[in-house]
């Protein structure tokens, strides 16, 4: 049976559920639905590592008290964090991934690393 690549164009001949004519047809194809989404993963996770680059930085001994000034000065995001924790008292942790931060007042923040 013939049929037509979905990316090419070209007329091919293959099995019943055949849609590309080659695997360079196929992967461009895909490639080319899934960009958008990529971009979108590839830019948060970008965005994830320097935040926790940050902390990690600032955070030499495990559990250290900061100021916003200090995040907002690196380029510290607090739009993307990977989980939130609140203890039984209410106070909510904020990770990206093994490292977190507390808000408290006064514009300070207590970083703390998960062992």
């Amino acid at each position: 049976m013939k049929k037509n690549c979905l990316e090419c164009g070209e007329s091919f001949q293959g099995r019943i559920d055949k849609k590309f004519c080659s695997d360079y047809c196929r992967n461009t194809y895909n490639n080319k639905i899934n960009k958008e989404s990529k971009n979108l993963i590839r830019n948060i996770n970008n965005r994830l590592r320097k935040n926790h680059r940050l902390l990690t930085e600032l955070n030499k001994t495990g559990k250290t008290k900061v100021t916003r000034r200090k995040l907002v000065d690196g380029n510290f995001n607090f739009k993307y964090f990977t989980s939130i924790y609140t203890t039984k008292t209410g106070n909510t942790y904020y990770y990206i991934y093994d490292q977190g931060y507390l808000p408290l007042e006064n514009d300070y923040f207590l970083l703390i690393k998960n062992e």
